[in-house]
């Protein structure tokens, strides 16, 4: 990776002071507000992508000190989300790679956020604006953010606030950004709210009967009795168990049978899933981590809401929830 250049970033620091009550009285004071940094923004997150469009559609490292800020609107509490922070401002929002995990502790929904961008890369994956550090292997536009000099020169947590309420979107604005792609469109990457969503009655996800491409199992053009949001291990064990996957076979061809099933069971992990639902005629797909808490949760098969990030994927619509509270069932439908 290129050396990165020194950071510097004008921060004003809001200190306060508050004097101990040497006399115990029972009961503790409320601990100190953890001081604020404001930074001095000089760039929009829109902006920012437009140098990933002006530079011919291709990766981009930042030789300047290009200082975004946007409200946190992401949070990996529930195990959804992994490793990655979204922020957002006015104009759009971007997945900034972290690298860490329990995000939530140090980021809250609301919080302002700042990042000094000299030295980093804004990329892409699989259609998706990312704001990282170089990838040395050149497998992908951008690498995670994970080493504590690069985010503590870096990535600078601001003062709390209400998160913003999220943008609700109709299926034809989606259709638009679709069009778009994501870096001339701001609904990739926000906190948005979709309505009218019917179930779709089918899944995505891959299984593992050993190393390599030809002892994968695709899950696809159907549901085969999967009816939760993603699945545990348990939850993969019992559907093997009862036989839901028996007519399939392996990307090898391989039946699933003998020293195969036995594999396949030898290597059950958590299914990071999609289940998809219709968005009047935008097909989207609901992708849930197999370690999320509520990844063996019934999905509603009535109509529903969804309130959460939406992202790009080769083209197509996807849709991460932070939680379960991101979807609303209607009722008699």
């Amino acid at each position: 990776m290129r050396k990165l250049f020194a950071s510097c970033l004008l921060l004003v620091l809001l200190a306060s002071c508050q004097e101990w009550d040497p006399v115990f009285t029972g009961t503790y004071g409320e601990p100190a507000e953890r001081e604020p940094l404001m930074a001095m923004v000089n760039t929009t997150i829109a902006q920012l992508k437009q140098l990933y469009v002006d530079n011919g559609g291709k990766a981009v490292e930042i030789t300047s000190h290009v200082v975004i800020g946007g409200q946190v609107i992401s949070s990996d509490r529930s195990g959804n989300i992994y490793r990655d922070l979204y922020i957002q401002d006015e104009t759009g929002a971007i997945c900034v790679k972290i690298g860490k995990s329990s995000l939530y502790s140090d980021y809250h929904l609301g919080q302002w956020v700042y990042v000094d961008c000299i030295g980093l890369t804004v990329g892409s994956y699989r259609g998706m604006p990312q704001l990282g550090i170089e990838d040395e292997t050149g497998e992908y536009d951008t690498a995670y953010i994970d080493a504590q000099y690069l985010l503590d020169t870096h990535v600078f947590r601001g003062r709390d606030a209400e998160p913003p309420a999220p943008r609700v979107l109709t299926a034809a604005e989606v259709t638009k950004a679709l069009a778009d792609g994501g870096f001339k469109n701001n609904a990739w990457g926000s906190y948005v709210t979709l309505k009218g969503l019917t179930y779709g009655n089918q899944i995505f996800g891959i299984l593992y009967a050993g190393d390599g491409n030809d002892n994968r199992v695709f899950l696809r053009d159907g549901n085969y009795g999967v009816t939760t949001w993603a699945m545990s291990k348990a939850n993969l064990l019992e559907h093997i168990a009862a036989g839901d996957f028996n007519d399939l076979s392996t990307q090898g061809g391989s039946k699933l049978e003998g020293e195969v099933l036995d594999a396949l069971i030898a290597n059950a992990s958590p299914v990071t899933m999609s289940q998809y639902f219709n968005f009047e005629n935008v097909q989207l797909q609901i992708r849930t981590s197999g370690y999320s808490k509520f990844a063996d949760s019934e999905v509603p098969t009535s109509v529903i809401d969804v309130t959460g990030i939406l992202t790009l994927y080769d083209e197509s619509a996807q849709f991460t929830l932070i939680d379960l509270d991101g979807v609303k069932a209607h009722q008699n439908e």
